[in-house]
């Protein structure tokens, strides 16, 4: 899929989530087919994502979203890469995997890049139900090499407790970077108000 945000309709998972991470398309094919075949499921998303890896986005209550988790974990563990389970996921997550994106005014921007899609899930569901934080975005993967970029911002002090609580929750091979800027230049805030894509931001004129 050329943007796998850009995939996912503004639906509401309620309570769980999981996602799979495959290195394997093939396997990861096998492994979705897999889950949604184990239990019913509210939503199912599936299909490739840069460098060549493949995703599996289910969602429902939580007993079936786990147990077909552990369906698509038996399918080929020799490939997966990584995996995720969020149980009662905060809606500000599931807004932002459908592409949303939500600008505030705010001072201060605490960017977390990850390793890979599912811990950046897991960052962005740490961070904004841990501090009184805005999530304003969530990007996965494609134009990233595989990686994971979450946005926060708020106050200062706030955001500083996401981007602890965020990087808490991850492995060390799983985080990049952090980032906290206590006072975004207005240039760059309107610019990553617009759009964090560099591709998005070239219709300037000498």
């Amino acid at each position: 899929m050329a943007d796998s945000q850009a995939t996912l309709p503004p639906v509401t998972i309620d309570p769980a989530l999981a996602l799979l991470e495959f290195s394997s398309i093939a396997a990861g094919v096998l492994a979705a087919d897999a889950m949604v075949k184990k239990a019913p499921l509210d939503i199912v998303r599936a299909g490739t994502v840069q460098p060549g890896r493949f995703l599996v986005l289910v969602g429902g209550p939580v007993a079936e979203v786990e147990e077909a988790q552990r369906a698509g974990l038996d399918a080929a563990p020799e490939v997966l890469t990584d995996h995720i389970f969020l149980p009662g996921v905060h809606p500000d997550v599931v807004r932002a995997l459908a592409g949303g994106r939500s600008i505030q005014p705010d001072d201060a921007l605490g960017v977390i890049e990850t390793a890979n899609v599912p811990a950046a899930i897991h960052a962005a569901d740490k961070g904004v139900k841990g501090a009184l934080v805005n999530l304003m975005e969530v990007r996965l993967a494609d134009g990233l090499g595989g990686k994971g970029i979450v946005l926060f911002t708020g106050v200062v002090a706030d955001v500083e407790a996401a981007l602890d609580l965020a990087e808490a929750a991850l492995q060390p091979a799983q985080m990049v970077r952090r980032v906290l800027i206590s006072q975004l230049h207005n240039e760059i805030a309107q610019i990553i108000q617009t759009s964090t894509r560099f591709g998005t931001q070239l219709g300037w004129r000498w």
